[in-house]
This record gives C-alpha cells, structure tokens and sequence, in this order.
C-alpha cells in the first residue's frame, strides 16, 4: 500500500489508497481511508426541487451530482469529504459514450476529486424517467 499522504489528505483527512505497482485509476480512487462524522445519501436521481427530470443522460447526471452536493452539504459535508460514489445506470453504453460530457460534469461539480467508486447497470430505476441513481458516502474529519 502507498503510504505518501498527499497535501490534501492532510487537510480532509482522507487518505487514498493506491497499491504500489497498481495502475493508476482514471477518475476514480481504488481506495479510501477516513476517520470521521459519516454523512450517507441515498440514491439520488435527476430531478430538481419540483420532481422534473433533467432532460438527457449528461443534464441528469450533473443534477445528480449537484442534488448531492445540497444534501452534503445538509451534514456539513463538501464534495471533497466524499469517500465512496455508487453509480446505477440504465444503459452502460450511454454511460462509456458521453465520458467526456461526463467528466466534464463531475469536474464542474465535484471538482477534481475523485473518490472511490463502483459502476452498474440495472435493469430499470424505481422513477421510469431517471436515467441514473447515484449513492454517495462521505466522512467529515474531526
């Protein structure tokens, strides 16, 4: 395991996790560590304070991710306390065909921290406009 704490790290008190001789990821961490207050959102869709989708993959991805952001913020948490990022998608090839638009997105949310994350493709969403359902999970140092 790397053990070099980045500047960062030091100051959010998280720790990413990089296993010597691994590939480095791309937009996303293998592993973080964080002692701290959990703040846990549950699966968080496209939609704005009056229910109405985004329209669009890109446009609902960046509501997902500025709906998390507000309720981050609700716990006292900011996008670079966020330790853990759970992706459901509907369709995996609207995902790897707007990377770009995607990342473009996240960085203007987000910033250029990138947690742990996983990625899946479901079968439907429980709200039939919704594209993608994100969970996130971030951790305020003490």
């Amino acid at each position: 395991m790397s053990t070099m704490r980045k500047p960062e790290a030091v100051a959010t008190g998280l720790q990413v996790l990089q296993p010597s001789g691994w590939p480095q990821p791309k937009g996303y961490a293998n592993g973080i560590m964080a002692e701290g207050r959990l703040v846990v959102t549950g699966g968080v869709v496209g939609w704005d304070v009056a229910g109405r989708f985004a329209d669009g993959f890109v446009a609902q991805v960046r509501q997902t991710l500025e709906n998390i952001v507000a309720i981050l913020a609700e716990g006292g948490a900011q996008p670079h306390h966020l330790v853990r990022l759970t992706w459901y998608v509907v369709d995996m090839d609207e995902y790897v065909t707007n990377l770009k638009a995607l990342g473009k997105a996240y960085r203007e949310v987000i910033g250029t921290h990138y947690p742990s994350m996983a990625l899946v493709q479901v079968v439907r969403l429980v709200e039939p406009s919704a594209r993608l359902e994100i969970e996130a999970t971030a951790v305020v140092s003490r």
